[in-house]
């Protein structure tokens, strides 16, 4: 903390983390750290593979592919900070630190995001105009679409960023969460955070709302189209074509939805931490 006329400034935070089960930390260290192994080791197994086949080499497997490495770095972000602050006294965290932690999470749970609706149309590509399948999702369409989820994201987290830098800490400076979040650092800042507020549910609106509205309608347009096919096995071929795609952004939307209307207050309950490991990590 650092000083100034009347005020203190806060230069870095601590974060409880799990601190609050000391007679479990060494098994929760244990069952985190073997998620993460786990996480990483499938995630970049499967970028190798999919770089290495060459019969893996179309749009659905190169989405995916920077689908893992989002994942990756994803929980990268959080994942070895709070592992390693389950061996220290006090788990500290920079305000600088905290920025780029948030940074990078943001960034990277953003870009799923409209990863999710660029595959949403990819599928719907596959299911609604199988013949003009191979023209439309060309390669350059395909690396079109995943730098503008990149860019997307990367100018929505430069904007949490500048806001975030903006807000001033005098007053408490623990994090009851394992990482930066911006509603936790919201309800400790000692300015006014209704500008900051404003611009996180215009991008929950713009990221959340509008990308998931766009993943319905395409859903709904495939949906349409399997219903014509008169074959069972047609159908179920079709079905099957997105059923993993489905999965993973029906677990992407829920889990998101969940933590962040548990985490909207400020607050954080054993139980959200504990939901967030699963979401994070």
């Amino acid at each position: 903390m650092t000083g100034g006329g009347n005020t203190t400034e806060i230069t870095y935070f601590i974060l409880l983390g799990f601190s609050d089960f000391p007679r479990i930390l060494a098994v929760l260290f244990a069952v985190f750290l073997l998620i993460y192994i786990l996480t990483l080791t499938w995630n970049l197994g499967l970028i190798i593979l999919i770089r290495m086949d060459s019969h893996l080499h179309t749009p659905m497997y190169f989405f995916l592919s920077n689908l893992s490495f989002i994942d990756v770095c994803y929980v990268t972000s959080t994942a070895p900070k709070m592992l390693s602050n389950f061996f220290q006294e006090q788990q500290t965290i920079t305000f600088v630190g905290c920025a780029v932690q948030y940074f990078v999470f943001s960034t990277m749970g953003l870009s799923e995001s409209c990863l999710m609706t660029a595959m949403a149309y990819d599928r719907y590509t596959a299911i609604c105009n199988p013949l003009l399948y191979s023209s439309v999702m060309s390669p350059t369409l395909c690396i079109q679409m995943v730098l503008g989820s990149y860019l997307a994201a990367l100018s929505a987290s430069i904007s949490q960023l500048c806001a975030m830098f903006q807000l001033h800490f005098c007053g408490p400076n623990v994090i009851n969460h394992f990482f930066c979040d911006m509603p936790q650092l919201l309800i400790l800042s000692c300015t006014d955070t209704f500008f900051v507020h404003l611009l996180i549910a215009i991008l929950a609106t713009i990221f959340g709302m509008i990308n998931a509205f766009i993943i319905m309608i395409s859903y709904g347009y495939i949906v349409m189209s399997i219903m014509k096919i008169t074959s069972a096995k047609g159908r179920s071929k079709a079905f099957n074509t997105c059923a993993s795609h489905l999965t993973a952004v029906s677990l992407f939307y829920t889990s998101s939805v969940f933590v962040y209307l548990s985490s909207s207050s400020g607050g954080s309950s054993s139980f959200d931490r504990f939901a967030s490991v699963f979401y994070t990590v």
